[in-house]
């Protein structure tokens, strides 16, 4: 069974103290010299241990789920890391001769920024899924997921390892309605997801127009809120009017070319765009990210095979 991890932990949860030994005060001068004083100074504590790891040896996690980071409050951080250096250390696993990241993708990316050859890293032993689950819980303490990102998480967690959103719910320390909520947000298309991620909608108006039942709808709503800067409260009423289904669609279009349309956007989970030219014609996909370009790839491949 899985270790259990709960949110609004500090460091403290990840070192224990010695018996009977209270934990001086100190500051960020004090805790390096303290741990991290060179390379191959270990400071064993059960399953983890803190050593000072060169930063070229780390690798990241292939479970991180936040993709999207802050130019600006990078290098802000950066310049922080270059006066104070690192107060928290990153959480890694060991990987053959690296380490692999678990926890402080923001801290690691900043010290390659300031420069740092070499970093605090507490070493803890785990298995996959405590991977994911620790990168999950550190992203969302310090709210750094958009609301996809969190989404895919936790959809990760269910297909990856056979969790139900009860159980999800547990490990994050999140409502099961919360965790329904953020998983159903995948099911929008994917340029209202992309809408959501860029700021140019809100999770308001993307629970909106997922009440919507079917991808043209959602569209059209979606098109509609950025057209007319619509408030949630007035995309709400927009769904009780007939002319959202109407909105955006030309009356001229052949509705052979509209059925197989819709079929290649359900199956594609994209915007598609069918034009007839003679006998002949062509498809238009689209795609907003390298990520997205893949996963179209493997769906067409599966399709193909």
């Amino acid at each position: 069974m899985s270790q259990q991890f709960g949110l609004g932990r500090g460091l403290s949860s990840l070192i224990p103290n010695k018996q009977g030994a209270p934990e001086p005060a100190q500051g960020p001068a004090d805790f390096s010299q303290k741990i991290v004083a060179s390379s191959t100074e270990e400071a064993i504590r059960g399953d983890k241990y803190i050593i000072e790891a060169d930063i070229n040896h780390i690798i990241v996690n292939p479970h991180q789920p936040r993709h999207f980071f802050d130019e600006e409050k990078l290098e802000n951080l950066a310049q922080s890391i270059r006066n104070h250096g690192i107060i928290q250390p990153l959480t890694v696993s060991k990987n053959g001769n690296q380490y692999e990241l678990i926890a402080g993708e923001r801290r690691f990316q900043a010290a390659k920024l300031a420069g740092l050859k070499k970093v605090p890293v507490i070493v803890k032993d785990v298995n996959e899924l405590e991977k994911l689950e620790l990168a999950i819980i550190e992203n969302i303490q310090r709210h750094d997921l958009n609301p996809i990102e969190e989404g895919r998480a936790y959809q990760k967690l269910a297909d990856e390892h056979q969790m139900s959103q009860e159980e999800i719910a547990t490990k994050m320390g999140k409502s099961r309605s919360l965790v329904a909520n953020k998983m159903r947000l995948l099911n929008l298309p994917i340029e209202v997801q992309k809408g959501l991620i860029d700021g140019k909608i809100t999770e308001g108006h993307a629970k909106t127009i997922l009440s919507l039942d079917n991808p043209e709808k959602q569209r059209a709503l979606y098109e509609l809120i950025l057209k007319s800067n619509l408030t949630v409260r007035q995309a709400e009423d927009k769904t009780k009017e007939v002319s959202v289904k109407s909105y955006h669609r030309s009356t001229s279009i052949d509705p052979e070319l509209k059925r197989v349309e819709e079929e290649l956007i359900t199956l594609l989970g994209t915007k598609v765009k069918v034009s007839k030219a003679g006998d002949g014609g062509k498809i238009l996909i689209e795609y907003y990210s390298q990520e997205d370009l893949e996963a179209l790839v493997e769906k067409i491949s599966n399709k193909i095979q």
